[in-house]
């Protein structure tokens, strides 16, 4: 039979080109390096104590991963202390920064398990700090607040950083835009996609990204982050 001039073309939606995957691909890999990232993060707040320095925490918190058999992956483990918590993640922490008796700090890191990409960010309290307390708390609300707008809404991924930006600002923080979300893949995603979430013009489908949320103190003093895969409400109820 002679082939026709015009194949029929498949009805099936085709994804975005920032949404393609590689061939590892697995909805119950992405699951798996999320929960082991979530479980890591826990574990390394558990051991951060006041008097530690930054870069003993940092090598703690490497030690930590590699001890739960997770590969040190795509970007450099980070521990941010006090005021190093304001600074972009591409700007080095400010060296020998101790943690205080009253004090903040966060996570960010982004282990490997197999073929999968895992990140997320988590901001913690020492102490008794009211405004650390309520930055840290917020940034974490804020996460999911624009979590929920997107699900319910379908926003773009611009629209939804216009969102954080707006409510951020209601909450009395600054919303960092040098943390714009990003894509998370089969590793590594770079390979697929480098553009961020608050660049996406369409709505951003679940299991394809990273949504970040950095908190700043108007004047400058300290920070909140906080930072999980965009996800429904069904993955935050188990």
């Amino acid at each position: 039979m002679q082939r026709p001039d015009h194949a029929p073309q498949s009805l099936e939606p085709q994804p975005h080109q920032a949404e393609r995957i590689g061939p590892a691909f697995s909805v119950d890999g992405m699951l798996l390096a999320r929960t082991k990232t979530r479980e890591a993060i826990d574990r390394i707040a558990a051991q951060v104590r006041p008097g530690m320095v930054e870069e003993d925490a940092v090598a703690m918190a490497k030690d930590t991963m590699t001890a739960m058999g997770l590969a040190l992956s795509w970007h450099p483990t980070r521990v941010r202390f006090g005021s190093n918590t304001t600074k972009p993640m591409k700007v080095a922490s400010v060296p020998g920064v101790v943690l205080q008796e009253n004090d903040i700090f966060f996570l960010d890191i982004a282990p490997r398990v197999e073929a999968w990409e895992g990140d997320g960010g988590k901001s913690f309290v020492v102490g008794q700090h009211a405004q650390y307390a309520r930055c840290a708390a917020d940034a974490e609300r804020l996460f999911h607040e624009v979590r929920a707008v997107w699900d319910q809404q379908r926003l773009s991924g611009q629209e939804l950083y216009a969102f954080a930006d707006k409510t951020a600002r209601a909450m009395g923080w600054e919303l960092n835009f040098d943390l714009p979300g990003h894509r998370v893949s089969d590793f590594p995603h770079a390979a697929i996609h480098t553009g961020s979430l608050a660049d996406f013009e369409a709505s951003p489908s679940a299991m394809r990204w990273i949504l970040e949320i950095h908190l700043r103190d108007p004047q400058g003093r300290f920070g909140a982050f906080f930072e999980d895969m965009l996800l429904d409400d069904s993955y935050y109820s188990r």
